[in-house]
């Protein structure tokens, strides 16, 4: 009600501002559009989303692939990666989306488009976790996630990098929104493959924004955080 209060009063003092002003604006209480949420100490974020294509993108730099191809992360992540290298995206429901340096086609994450050992740069970050469970009208699978992660071994070439991005901490499903797995889970799904690195997003952001090579036993302690894997593919 305050914040109500705050804003009628803003309203008329700018209002009276405003008839000072010559600058061909209008100015009407039709066109209110009330925002009184933003006016805070500090700019709130996303902490999973802002954190995690960061960290990939400073991964991808790295590597300097040729191309990149991406299987439903965010889009924001894609279409500022696209930017510097060309990115092929894929998604269950595809984005009507249309950049220089970026294509957008639709593509099952259970069977993707590409050859065995075919694909040297990869990402699929906060994805598998929804597999199976419906949420974007895929078909309900308890183990639709196990099979995505074999679709996505498949296709890596030796010494290809895939970044991976899950919740982690005490393993649940949290119905129909996404699953939790330890980290002990994650590395058991990708035998045959190195760590390159592990990035943890906690909990609680005293532990820290992004946490490069944190350990595993603060992930498992975590109720929702981000895991952020780099993997490389070492068998053929």
């Amino acid at each position: 009600m305050i914040r109500k209060f705050k804003f009628v009063g803003d309203y008329l003092e700018f209002r009276h501002m405003q008839k000072r002003s010559h600058r061909g604006f209008s100015y009407y209480w039709h066109d209110r559009t009330p925002c009184l949420n933003d006016a805070t100490a500090q700019t709130c974020f996303d902490r999973h989303y802002i954190y995690h294509p960061a960290w990939a993108s400073r991964i991808i730099a790295g590597i300097k692939p040729e191309y990149h191809i991406d299987i439903s992360s965010t889009l924001g992540f894609c279409s500022m990666l696209s930017a510097f290298i060309p990115v092929k995206y894929y998604d269950y429901r595809p984005a009507d989306l249309h950049l220089t340096n970026l294509t957008s086609e639709t593509a099952d994450l259970l069977r993707l488009p590409f050859d065995n050992a075919s694909v040297k740069s990869l990402s699929c970050m906060h994805v598998v976790e929804h597999v199976g469970l419906g949420r974007y009208g895929d078909p309900l699978d308890p183990d639709g996630d196990i099979k995505a992660i074999i679709e996505l071994k498949r296709v890596m070439e030796t010494g290809g990098h895939l970044l991976f991005v899950v919740p982690v901490g005490r393993p649940k499903i949290m119905f129909n929104a996404h699953r939790i797995y330890s980290y002990d889970q994650i590395i058991s799904y990708f035998d045959g493959y190195m760590l390159r690195q592990f990035a943890l997003i906690p909990d609680n952001p005293v532990d820290g924004g992004i946490i490069v090579d944190a350990p595993k036993e603060l992930a498992d302690s975590q109720s929702y955080g981000c895991g952020c894997f780099w993997f490389t593919r070492e068998t053929p």
